[in-house]
């Protein structure tokens, strides 16, 4: 039997504090129990329930750390704000990590959302999406081509050269972190995959069959962009997200025991890659649901 889809984990943001060096730790455990990915949020501070103000490691020095001490998962964003970073420098970023990593990087992209952030460091919030499409207008042919020029409204390039190139041939795959339809009208024409965080399908893989077909019917022809999906796992000493995840309708529990009829069922709505999003988020939950995933492979 083999595994129906690609699965990862997603590394802690701020459900806790992590010191660095268990943070790497977590990392490596997540490649030797087997799992295929490993995922950082890319996110600058958020304000708690409880009143407190905590902020994850950055993604990108994050990432490239990861890649050097792991060998075979593949790595990224989940996902990248364009808006933390002029695209070209974002672009020879990605380029410097999947070379660290020696080709396993996944580029995962968005236009942000968390406003507070924004303020807090001094980004601009407004127009985030047509910003977006500017950067993704010079980030994807830097590294599929290695040479852009772009003038636009927000971001100017006059021949930018992407040099060294990604190691991985034609550049690391592109996955768009968004299903709204301005997002999908913008990404679906040029990107790998596309990517539906667990609140937003309600965790389940009836709705996700759903979030999918919608995408499907707005794809370009010719097109073939392969659908992700995060999962929010609840173990058993889980205590609730603190990142204000919503959804306006019934949002499923998976635990451990449903993970593999859960996997199977996504994989058979479409689903290629799936990144777990653990609570809690430990080395002995990374254990736990390894060796449930290791009846995926027979």
């Amino acid at each position: 039997m083999t595994r129906p889809c690609k699965i990862g984990v997603q590394l802690p943001e701020v459900e806790r504090f992590v010191p660095w060096p268990e943070y790497l730790d977590l990392a490596r455990l997540a490649e030797d129990v087997g799992l295929d990915s490993v995922w950082v949020g890319d996110h600058l501070i958020y304000d708690l329930p409880d009143g407190s103000t905590r902020g994850p490691y950055e993604a990108w020095t994050t990432l490239a750390a990861i890649a050097a001490v792991t060998s075979r998962v593949e790595i990224g964003p989940l996902v990248a704000a364009t808006s933390f970073h002029a695209p070209a420098m974002l672009a020879k970023q990605a380029a410097t990590v999947d070379a660290i990593s020696g080709g396993r990087l996944i580029v995962g992209l968005g236009a942000g959302w968390n406003q507070r952030e924004y303020a807090a460091y001094g980004f601009p919030y407004d127009r985030r999406v047509s910003r977006f499409e500017e950067a993704l207008a010079i980030i994807v042919p830097l590294l599929r081509e290695g040479r852009t020029t772009f003038h636009g409204r927000f971001y100017d390039v006059d021949d930018c050269v992407l040099d060294p190139l990604p190691v991985r041939p034609g550049g690391p795959p592109i996955m768009l972190g968004s299903n709204s339809p301005r997002m999908l009208g913008i990404g679906l024409p040029v990107v790998d995959s596309w990517n539906v965080w667990w609140s937003i399908y309600g965790n389940s893989a009836e709705r996700f069959a759903e979030v999918k077909a919608g995408v499907d019917d707005v794809m370009p022809v010719d097109r073939v962009v392969e659908a992700t999906a995060a999962v929010m796992v609840t173990l058993n000493d889980g205590s609730g997200r603190l990142m204000g995840d919503k959804y306006d309708g019934k949002v499923r529990t998976v635990t451990p025991a449903d993970l593999v009829g859960h996997v199977r069922a996504l994989a058979a709505a479409g689903a290629t890659h799936l990144q777990l999003v653990l609570d809690p988020i430990t080395a002995d939950s990374i254990r736990t649901v390894g060796q449930v995933l290791s009846e995926l492979d027979g």
